[in-house]
């Protein structure tokens, strides 16, 4: 009698179950621990329970994080539904969630109608092509990936598989090789073209056009273009400051030998006693405030440090 006492109770059970479905529990799950109609009708009327979805409540407090409506919205749509499109996007960190809809998948013969809830039918999914995060079912990134491509415009599909690559969740190589070993669908046509034009790969002269705007605003001279600096031919060259900055396209498109021989070149320019910056054509495209914050940070050192030797010199 005396372990009886271990035992967990049923509102122990109910609370554990809320916190790992980020605040919400389902109405056949409360009557798979036991509970009556009755029960949970009393509970709702008292507070404890508040209705969110059609057969889905919040447990303690009507107020959800974005992950609870999430899950809230896959619970309402059973138990095969997973996360998809914009809504899987935004979980993956691949782009930011936009608006209030979720968007969720299920297979052709479920029929779900919920408010709030775009519900996206299709024939199969394959088991390697789903997986969980945070506790939320979803399309891996490779899928959510060919999903969005029938959502979003080039521009933002770019940032996307961006993002995808920035956070490891899959780089532009392995996304392409994954593609020809998919099924056909639609979105994977669009994401072919994309990353086989290779977008990410700025022209010299869209280089620039994107990137000198940057170095007005962080405050710098204009740079010597597509000079030779220690031997290499570099993008950008401030001789004033002994500042180099070097760009790159695809992050994973360099291989061994390329990042060997980038390595080499920023040591012959540390060696002549300059500066190498690097940033990636991604992050001169997709991330311009980093890139001018960091330049602006940059060349206030090294002018700082030029002041300071100035001021030595003088001294001796």
């Amino acid at each position: 009698m005396e372990g009886a006492n271990l035992q967990p109770s049923r509102s122990e059970w109910l609370w554990g179950l809320a916190d790992r479905q980020h605040g919400v529990v389902a109405r056949r799950q409360l009557l798979g621990l036991g509970l009556t109609e009755k029960a949970i009708q009393h509970r709702i009327a008292k507070g404890r329970l508040h209705p969110i979805l059609r057969g889905v409540y919040a447990v303690g407090r009507p107020n959800l994080t974005r992950h609870g409506h999430w899950a809230a919205a896959l619970l309402s749509c059973g138990a095969e539904a997973v996360l998809s499109h914009e809504s899987a996007a935004a979980l993956w960190g691949m782009r930011p969630a936009a608006g209030n809809d979720v968007h969720v998948s299920v297979p052709n013969r479920v029929a779900r109608h919920r408010p709030g809830v775009v519900v996206h039918r299709r024939s199969a999914f394959a088991r390697h092509e789903l997986t969980r995060c945070q506790g939320i079912a979803v399309t891996n990134p490779i899928c959510t990936l060919v999903d969005l491509a029938t959502r979003v415009d080039r521009s933002q599909l770019e940032a996307a598989v961006n993002e995808a690559d920035k956070h490891d969740l899959t780089d532009p190589q392995q996304l392409r090789s994954a593609l020809d070993e998919l099924p056909r669908r639609p979105g994977i046509r669009a994401l072919c073209e994309l990353l086989d034009r290779r977008t990410f790969k700025l022209t010299d002269s869209e280089l620039e056009r994107r990137f000198l705007p940057l170095v007005r605003k962080a405050g710098l001279s204009a740079p010597e273009t597509a000079c030779y600096v220690s031997g290499f031919k570099v993008d950008f060259h401030w001789p004033d400051l002994g500042l180099v900055v070097e760009t790159d396209g695809l992050r994973y498109h360099r291989t061994p030998g390329q990042q060997t021989r980038d390595r080499v070149r920023d040591q012959a320019h540390t060696a002549a006693g300059l500066t190498p910056l690097r940033f990636t054509h991604a992050q001169v495209r997709f991330e311009p405030r980093h890139v001018q914050a960091t330049l602006s940070a940059v060349a206030l050192r090294l002018r700082a440090t030029q002041r300071l030797a100035r001021r030595g010199s003088e001294a001796r």
